[in-house]
């Protein structure tokens, strides 16, 4: 019979100060009176070796503690049958010993029973499920230790590990240590992303990586995810905005109302009416709308439960209105989410849109590229134009129409009414949509029909591309820089050709318009005619070499001149040609600079003491040879002492001006006129043009 483990230990601990019977007697021993037998032993295991003396014998003494699991089987003590550490850990037996003359001795055996990883773990539960709320917080606890704790008869330590069936559920669940069984969220949990996991804990006796013998238990964890009411309501449509699909955002509504005019039905709203859901579709609390901006005249009202906008009054102001409509859950006003809607006052439309016909018929071929023209099919060369008539207007075109293509993605309709392919078409056939011509601002809709036959490509497929709007874009583009190029350069070769033969006829026909008071009469009746006709000649021919203006000093007014200043032209038409004739002596001063050396003119250097400020002027063949220092002829070589001389004859004229002023007289400008002509070259004629008239040699006047 077995004993109990604490007496065993008691008796451990006593045999050192007890004295006990020699394992050595006379007539028997044994060679261990303490041996170590594993658990799980086989029957007949040997336990110890007995040697006996000649004339002895041994048996086990049935008043042992443990006598039934021991035997003698000649010189060898046994174990009847297996042992186990977690039921005996020590076995006692006594052994009696008799020897020839019948003495008898006792000998004392104890077996420690020693453990063998015999035993696997044992969860509590082997199956566990478990529902987890979607708003459970992170690092919360989720199963706790007691439920997955296990127990283990080797009284091992154990090893746990957790792992996911399904797929996309890892990370979401952890438990807390490697010895410490306790699941916990480890991540937010959202109901779109998991619904349901399984989870599978492993408990070992040994860690995972031991070449031991390893006992594994497991134990499988079902975890259902409960939606929670999480997320405010939702507008439709609305788009997603991140990857989660959790935020959607909605485009806001369009409306429109006529001026001065209450509708009694709801409201027709693009994209759509208004109208919102919970998003916590397992939960799908009940929403209310309610306008809660932009209706201060409370012109508005929505219906709480169906979101239908209605008016209560007519819209006075042509202003549109932008409203704030809100929709939020009954159970939690917290929750909720607003959208805008935009109504615009228009004016009544009495008539809606219509096509003129039923029925349009068009050609393109297989192989064009996207945006080719849909041709008629009556005419080939012409694309195919649908229009939408509106009697509204006067010429029944409607701008505000626009075309859409409703089943079939292969063609699209531009704002004009051209058909377009939208794809490079594969294979003939035919193709028969139906597209819509919608007023945007009436919202009032036509329909019509458009049969579209799919043809074989032509032999030349360079005819076909013409008509596609990319290459006629830019067609036009490349044709209209050429047209500007062409006309930049005729207009630079026009100004080039013409110009100053414009400007001339445009002097000349001016000149006209002044009075004949104001013409050099004594240059036209010349008294060498044969100049003027020489020069007159030249100028025919388009020979005249330089013509210069130059300003001369102010000369004082005869009272004729006066006169006819005062009868004819005024002062200011004076001026107006002096002006005019600065202007040309700009434009000739290159051409003078050229055959200024060419040009020999003669000045007399006195003065007409009876008329200050008079300057004769002579040919070179006239001028007296006894004139002496009175006369000053410039040779070619003088260009510089010209210049020196013109600001002398400058500072000159100033200071005549000033003293005519102060004589009360107002000076006009005089203008000189120098012609070069052939022959002879060295000849430069001036004709002095003042107020007062040109004089001759002898101070005479000439009108």
């Amino acid at each position: 019979m077995a004993i109990s483990h604490l007496f065993l230990a008691s008796v451990l601990f006593l045999l050192p100060s007890i004295t006990h019977v020699s394992a050595q007697q006379e007539g028997c021993s044994v060679d261990n009176q303490k041996p170590s037998v594993n658990e799980n032993n086989p029957p007949g295991y040997v336990v110890a070796t007995i040697t006996l003396e000649q004339g002895s014998t041994i048996r086990v003494d049935p008043s042992s503690p443990d006598a039934s699991y021991f035997t003698i089987q000649g010189s060898q003590l046994q174990l009847t049958r297996s042992v186990d550490f977690e039921e005996d850990t020590l076995l006692l037996v006594y052994l009696l010993c008799t020897n020839a003359v019948g003495q008898s001795n006792s000998l004392e055996i104890i077996v420690t029973i020693v453990n063998v990883n015999d035993n696997s773990p044992v969860f509590k539960q082997a199956n566990l499920t478990q529902i987890v709320p979607e708003d459970t917080k992170v690092n919360a606890t989720v199963i706790p230790r007691e439920d997955l704790s296990v127990t283990d008869a080797d009284l091992d330590t154990i090893y746990y590990e957790l792992m996911t069936r399904m797929p996309d559920t890892d990370g979401y669940f952890a438990i807390k240590g490697v010895n410490n069984p306790e699941i916990y969220l480890q991540k937010a949990l959202d109901y779109e992303k998991i619904k349901f996991t399984t989870l599978l804990l492993y408990a070992r006796d040994r860690p995972v990586n031991s070449t031991d013998t390893t006992h594994t238990a497991t134990a499988t964890i079902s975890i259902s995810i409960e939606q929670a009411d999480t997320k405010p309501p939702w507008f439709l449509p609305c788009n997603f905005v991140n990857v989660d699909n959790n935020v959607c955002i909605s485009s806001p509504y369009t409306g429109r109302v006529n001026i001065s005019e209450k509708s009694t039905a709801p409201l027709t709203l693009e994209p759509g009416p208004i109208y919102a859901i919970d998003p916590d579709y397992t939960l799908n609390e009940k929403i209310v709308y309610s306008i809660v901006g932009g209706d201060t005249d409370k012109v508005f009202s929505v219906d709480a439960d169906t979101g239908n906008l209605t008016m209560n009054k007519a819209a006075t102001s042509p202003d549109p209105f932008l409203l704030q409509v809100m929709a939020s859950q009954v159970n939690n006003i917290q929750k909720y989410s607003i959208v805008s809607v935009e109504i615009k006052v228009v004016n009544k439309s009495d008539y809606a849109p219509y096509f003129k016909s039923q029925i349009y018929r068009g050609t393109v071929s297989v192989g064009l590229a996207p945006g080719s023209f849909v041709l008629e099919a009556d005419v080939p060369s012409k694309p195919l134009m649908i229009t939408a008539a509106d009697d509204d207007f006067t010429d029944k075109v409607n701008p505000n129409i626009e075309y859409h293509i409703k089943n079939s993605t292969d063609f699209i309709a531009t704002k004009d009414g051209l058909i377009l392919t939208n794809v490079m078409l594969q294979s003939p056939g035919t193709v028969t949509m139906e597209v819509l011509g919608k007023d945007t601002v009436s919202l009032q809709e036509a329909s019509t029909v458009i049969v579209v036959e799919v043809i074989p490509a032509t032999a030349d497929p360079s005819s076909d591309k013409r008509y596609t709007a990319q290459d006629m874009g830019a067609l036009g583009g490349t044709l209209a820089a050429l047209l500007l190029i062409a006309l930049v350069f005729l207009g630079l070769m026009i100004y080039k050709q013409y110009g100053k033969p414009f400007k001339y006829l445009v002097r000349k026909e001016l000149s006209k318009n002044l009075p004949d008071d104001y013409q050099n009469q004594t240059y036209k009746e010349d008294e060498y005619p044969d100049t003027g006709a020489k020069q007159h000649e030249m100028a025919e021919n388009g020979s005249v070499r330089s013509m210069t203006s130059v300003l001369e000093q102010p000369s004082l007014p005869s009272p004729s001149s006066k006169a006819r200043e005062i009868d004819g032209l005024p002062m200011a038409s004076t001026a107006s040609t002096i002006i005019f004739d600065q202007e040309e002596k700009e434009e000739e001063a290159e051409e003078e600079s050229n055959h200024e050396k060419e040009v020999k003119s003669i000045l007399r250097t006195d003065r007409n003491l009876a008329d200050n400020g008079y300057k004769a002027v002579w040919f070179k063949t006239d001028v007296d040879p006894d004139a002496g220092d009175g006369v000053k002829v410039i040779e070619d070589n003088a260009a510089a002492d010209e210049d020196e001389d013109s600001g002398q004859d400058l500072e000159e004229n100033e200071e005549e001006e000033e003293d005519y002023n102060e004589d009360g007289y107002h000076g006009g400008l005089g203008v000189s006129f120098a012609l070069e002509s052939h022959p002879p070259p060295d000849v430069e004629v001036k004709v002095n043009m003042s107020g007062k008239g040109t004089s001759t040699e002898d101070g005479s006047e000439l009108l």
